[in-house]
């Protein structure tokens, strides 16, 4: 038997706000046991996404958008129409952050316009459908995980064949709420997208068996335990040496090891004076770096600015986790009250 959700009235605003992800690595992009990449992520309390939509006499999407966010949108919106309901919507834009930086923000966009629509017209679906008619997903599901739940996660990258859609979770271990992560972005450079990280994945050679075996031993054996027992060093040790031998792999069609030296001349920096798990999220230029608390964050945030002293477009920032999922709300308009005469 179908849920049924009531519609909200015309007055009614639903608002979004979406959290943005870390992508940690994936553990196997050659698929040498059968499924390909499987991926770590974060979830961050920072950069996120926050949509507003209400009923309209047409289609509308407003705010701050590019005009390729906005071309996404109205993509969303055309599937959305077809697959639950006609009624137009005005999507207004509120934050998001910016595209092909390593925060997912592609995903966080999609399933902030979807989660809104079907709520503010009374229908039901689960992120995971919202992400398969959406087009999101389809690699790593930390995007879409990560959106229900936050915290550290882990998926078993995407089954295939008689099985398509969000990969599944495979573990979620709560992030330490003490840790603080550094985050270092290049603002002048976007991260590979579209035709061009199809062609760049396309021109890889294969991933060593014994490479994906090795970053798999690290994930169980030094990441999560020492997350679960909120120990830096293991998790440091474990996550840099991670990245280092993912980011060898993608270093033929990203440049290096990291998309961006400034941001890696940053990085380097913080990780030779303290303990911390440095690396790229995705395809960067993003790059972070991991610590046990905030004093120890403010004192990367120092190394890192001195260390890209007179370059303005490297921005850095400190976020913490984040170990919840999107929060999705909606707010009626309050109606005017009759005031009789006496």
């Amino acid at each position: 038997m179908q849920l049924h959700v009531r519609r909200l009235p015309p007055q009614a605003t639903v608002t979004v706000d979406a959290p943005a992800r870390l992508h940690l690595g994936f553990l196997d992009p050659n698929a040498s046991l059968g499924r390909a990449f499987g991926s770590l992520g974060l979830v961050i309390d920072g950069a996120g996404t926050r949509v507003e939509a209400r009923l309209a006499e047409r289609d509308r999407i407003d705010g701050a958008v590019t005009e390729a966010e906005r071309e996404r949108i109205a993509i969303c919106l055309e599937r959305l129409h077809a697959a639950y309901d006609p009624t137009p919507v005005a999507i207004e834009v509120v934050r998001t952050p910016r595209a092909h930086s390593g925060l997912g923000s592609g995903t966080q966009l999609s399933l902030a316009v979807g989660s809104a629509f079907v709520r503010l017209l009374g229908h039901v679906a689960t992120s995971a459908e919202l992400a398969s008619l959406l087009g999101r997903g389809a690699r790593s599901g930390i995007g879409v995980l990560g959106f229900d739940s936050g915290g550290l996660l882990v998926d078993g990258g995407p089954a295939g064949g008689l099985h398509p859609g969000v990969p599944p979770l495979l573990a979620r271990q709560p992030f330490p709420e003490s840790w603080r992560v550094l985050l270092v972005s290049d603002n002048a450079r976007e991260g590979l997208h579209g035709a061009e990280e199809r062609r760049g994945l396309a021109a890889l050679a294969p991933f060593p068996q014994q490479l994906a075996a090795h970053l798999c031993h690290l994930v169980l054996m030094k990441i999560l335990p020492g997350a679960a027992e909120r120990n830096i060093v293991p998790f440091a040790h474990g996550l840099t040496e991670m990245q280092q031998t993912i980011g060898e792999y993608f270093a033929p069609v990203q440049g290096g090891v990291f998309a961006s030296p400034d941001v890696e001349r940053a990085l380097r920096a913080v990780a030779a004076e303290r303990t911390a798990g440095i690396g790229q999220t995705s395809w960067g230029p993003t790059g972070f770096a991991i610590v046990a608390d905030a004093r120890e964050a403010e004192a990367a945030l120092a190394t890192a600015r001195a260390a890209t002293r007179g370059l303005p477009h490297i921005e850095c920032t400190v976020v913490a986790g984040r170990n919840r999922g999107a929060t999705v709300r909606s707010a009626e308009a309050r109606q005017p009250q009759r005031i009789d005469a006496a």
